[in-house]
């Protein structure tokens, strides 16, 4: 590292220092390039912060709860008395470090890279402007550029809604309280996890969707497995739902329906999508449109002579394994290293509700779309021996999808009480390319929840 009028010269600079940015630094200033690691806001990025590890923690606690409230039907009685405070003081002093970074910053910078607070522009190839609480500091990059930018929280543009102290995922993480009722807006994986957490804890939870379903991005039948059980456990779900206004008057917030009544609670926690802003990072600089909504990348994770870009940015999954994943080929690409491209056949992607949803690879109408021949095999967890046994909580399935042709499968799901750890022999099977013939033939555990992959794999039909 070179350090010349202010101006700090480097091998590669690295933009952005979540999951994947983080460990792509560390890697290559293990292999002795000099390497500026960027970051505006906390190094380690929302996962450590707001996202996978605290709302993890969150749906743990909350779970606790559930199961404790089936013993009644299991194995005599038990009370049960919901308290956020530990939940809260767990959040705040053994997942985030009251969301300092201080020790991720240390753990950076011990292992050989030059740490800059501030947010970095882009000015040209090789080139950047950082801005920071101490004022502007210009980085070149002799080799390259690798940016991770992340994601933020989007706030739908309905009337009103901006003006109002909503929440996002990061400000739920951080509530003291539980609120007495509570609007969700969105019903993807954030939404849906959210909504149950705060439900179980004893929040009046209206979750509203725009589109006619819960997790409109995996198969249907999981969207409505877990509409049941949000059901069951008294969250008003509404779908197809247009909100046409947003009204806060210091104390309530009611939201205006389209052709319905309008919709009113203490709290609102918008989780409808994220964004990002590609002119403020200046990736016009290298000729790239400021104006798209991602980064498009070939199977070395480059955008560009000189750049690279990894994790959310790229559109390939907004999750902290495949920022991960994408860094290790970056980083190999950089280093000169011989390394597979970017396999993105199998990529695994999991809603940590009760029951949890996984699923990796193609859903059936993906599959159709891309013209293969589908065969389909779907199996219940209730109905398998594990399920019967677990009884109470045993909601789930298995669906797999196959591609007919090749005899192998390109798309499965699983959801039940671990429907994301069985999810991984799935994972593998799609990613190894294992013949369906091989799977009908397999030795399955019993009693398991896994086992129903082989009922689904029997079930295989057009």
């Amino acid at each position: 590292m070179v350090l010349a009028d202010d101006v700090l010269t480097v091998d590669i600079a690295v933009v952005g220092l979540g999951p994947g940015g983080e460990a792509l630094a560390t890697r290559l200033a293990r292999a002795g390039l000099s390497v500026a690691g960027i970051e505006s806001r906390l190094v380690g990025g929302e996962c450590p912060y707001y996202a996978c590890v605290p709302t993890k923690m969150m749906i743990r606690a909350a779970d606790s709860l559930a199961e404790a409230r089936r013993v009644s039907q299991l194995a005599g009685s038990a009370e049960v008395r919901a308290d956020w405070a530990p939940v809260a003081a767990r959040l705040r002093d053994e997942a985030t470090d009251d969301w300092d970074d201080r020790v991720a910053v240390d753990r950076l910078v011990a292992e050989g890279v030059e740490f800059v607070r501030g947010r970095a522009k882009i000015t040209a190839p090789g080139e950047l402007v950082v801005t920071g609480p101490d004022g502007d500091r210009a980085v070149r990059a002799r080799r390259g550029i690798v940016v991770n930018p992340g994601t933020d929280p989007a706030v739908p543009p309905i009337p009103g809604l901006a003006d109002a102290p909503v929440w996002t995922n990061r400000d739920a993480v951080r509530a003291e309280v539980v609120p007495e009722s509570l609007i969700v807006i969105g019903g993807g994986p954030v939404g849906c996890e959210f909504a149950q957490v705060f439900a179980r804890f004893g929040a009046k939870v209206t979750l509203l969707q725009s589109n006619e379903r819960l997790l409109p991005q995996d198969e249907p039948e999981s969207g409505a497995l877990l509409a049941e059980r949000f059901a069951a456990e008294h969250i008003l779900v509404k779908t197809g739902v247009k909100i046409t206004a947003c009204d806060y008057d210091g104390q309530r917030f009611t939201l205006q329906i389209k052709g319905a009544e309008p919709v009113t609670a203490d709290q609102v926690l918008v989780a409808a999508g994220r964004k990002t802003d590609l002119a403020a990072l200046g990736v016009g600089a290298f000729g790239l449109d400021e104006s798209a909504r991602g980064i498009t990348v070939d199977g070395r994770m480059r955008a560009a002579d000189g750049l690279w870009a990894i994790g959310d940015i790229t559109g390939k999954g907004a999750f902290t394994h495949m920022s991960m994943y994408q860094s290790g080929i970056a980083a190999a690409d950089i280093l000169g290293e011989d390394s597979p491209e970017a396999d993105y056949r199998a990529v695994p992607r999991v809603t940590f509700t009760d029951p949890e949803v996984g699923s990796v690879g193609l859903t059936e109408a993906a599959a159709r779309e891309a013209g293969l021949a589908v065969r389909v095999g779907l199996a219940r967890i209730p109905e398998s021996s594990r399920g019967w046994i677990h009884k109470v909580g045993n909601e789930g399935l298995i669906k797999l999808i196959e591609d007919a042709d090749q005899g192998v499968l390109v798309g499965a799901t699983s959801v039940g009480p671990t429907g994301g750890e069985v999810l991984g022999a799935l994972a593998v099977a799609i990613h190894g390319e294992v013949p369906v013939a091989r799977l009908r033939h397999m030795i399955y555990a019993y009693p398991t929840f896994h086992r129903a992959i082989g009922d689904a794999v029997n079930d295989l039909h057009e």
